[in-house]
């Protein structure tokens, strides 16, 4: 890392970066800002920064709803990062005076049949003997705080620290505040690591991390819709609802402007065609669940690859073998959550050299990559798109 030069050295007649972010999604951006407060001279590459999953993504801040069995480390990781989450957002929109949609209103989880709620229920027991604040709420205290849930909800929760941020807005934020900072931004596709000339070079390009670098990094297709309410009206609701509808698992996000994002499916696979079937299930599932989104007009069906790891923990740190090579990927479903405190980790480490120990578990050289050509010659990718 840049342990043998003083951020606020004065510069010589070479211009050469101390940082070169890959990759202009929110992860990457934030990086470059954090970086650039810092005092560090930040290049960020990507010929159209955030056309990536988080154009896609709904921006569910949900560390307690996304508590799953077996991934504990990573519910720590989500905690500490949503917990960043207030002072982040307070400081992007001070600097840029651009509205990101933090919205604290809380997460309602409800099951749909008797089914569903069982199902919920096991999920919810977990998450309680975690610690995290999950409130369980009768049908009637359900509809007291949201009265266009359908009738025929069994019962639900309230996750009440888990928020959302809109990413459509999020990204030009993150673009402000790093060019305000000093980062300068590069329309242009990264094809090799070789084309990069900097002290240290930090890979955020989502599923492209795995053609740069060798990393077991997979694309997760994720179809998801947006709704609009009628005559530019709020949604009929306030809260982010999560939950299952007869076996379909399904999250519906309010936007103050009138949008409702309502998804998503989780697909092994790497196309990004919207299919029938898709949309099918998640309208239905939708409707089940609150009944006036059958009079919404629907605005957008498209789909994303999220950046998925065999453990589905991200990779943040160096490569093995490379040290001033930083991995920033994997986040899977929870890019946007995490993106305080990858940002913040990146950064530290960039400046001081020395692990952070939240960095352990994220490791790159966790993965057996025999094999792999992570310290060799290095391949190619078409582009830097899925940040």
């Amino acid at each position: 890392m840049l342990t043998g030069r003083s951020p606020s050295a004065p510069s010589s007649d070479r211009v050469r970066p101390d940082v070169a972010v890959v990759g202009a999604g929110p992860i990457g951006l934030a990086i470059a800002w954090r970086c650039a407060l810092r005092g560090l001279r930040v290049v960020v590459h990507d010929p159209a920064p955030g056309s990536g999953a988080s154009a896609v993504a709904a921006g569910m801040l949900s560390p307690v709803a996304e508590a799953y069995f077996g991934e504990r480390q990573l519910t720590e990781l989500l905690l500490a990062s949503a917990a960043r989450w207030p002072a982040f957002a307070a400081e992007l929109t001070e600097t840029t005076g651009i509205d990101i949609g933090y919205r604290t209103e809380g997460t309602l989880l409800v099951g749909l049949t008797g089914d569903d709620l069982a199902e919920a229920r096991r999920l919810w027991a977990y998450q309680q003997g975690l610690g995290l604040p999950v409130t369980p709420l009768r049908p009637s205290e359900l509809r007291d705080r949201e009265p266009a849930l359908a009738p025929r909800v069994r019962g639900g929760a309230i996750a009440p620290t888990d928020h959302q941020v809109d990413p459509r807005l999020l990204v030009p934020a993150l673009r402000a505040a790093a060019r305000r900072a000093g980062a300068v931004l590069v329309a242009q596709s990264v094809r090799r690591l070789s084309e990069v000339d900097a002290e240290v070079t930090v890979v955020a390009t989502g599923c492209g991390a795995a053609a740069l670098t060798g990393l077991p990094v997979r694309p997760v297709k994720g179809q998801i819709l947006r709704l609009r309410a009628p005559d530019g009206v709020a949604p009929g609701f306030r809260h982010v609802i999560r939950g299952y509808a007869d076996g379909e698992p399904i999250y519906l996000v309010p936007r103050v402007d009138g949008e409702v994002v309502l998804g998503a499916t989780v697909e092994e696979r790497s196309d990004t065609t919207v299919t029938v079937g898709a949309v099918q299930r998640l309208l239905r599932a939708g409707i089940d669940l609150l009944p006036e989104l059958a009079e919404y007009d629907l605005v957008e069906a498209v789909a994303g690859l999220r950046p998925g790891t065999p453990d589905n923990t991200p990779i943040v740190g160096p490569l093995p073998d490379r040290p001033n090579v930083l991995a920033a990927t994997g986040h899977h479903r929870h890019g946007i959550v995490l993106t305080p405190i990858t940002a913040d980790l990146i950064a530290d480490l960039v400046l001081g050299g020395v692990p952070d120990p939240l960095l352990t578990p994220l490791r790159a050289d966790r993965f057996d990559l025999a094999g792999v050509a992570v310290g060799g010659p290095e391949p190619t990718m078409e582009g830097d798109r899925w940040s």
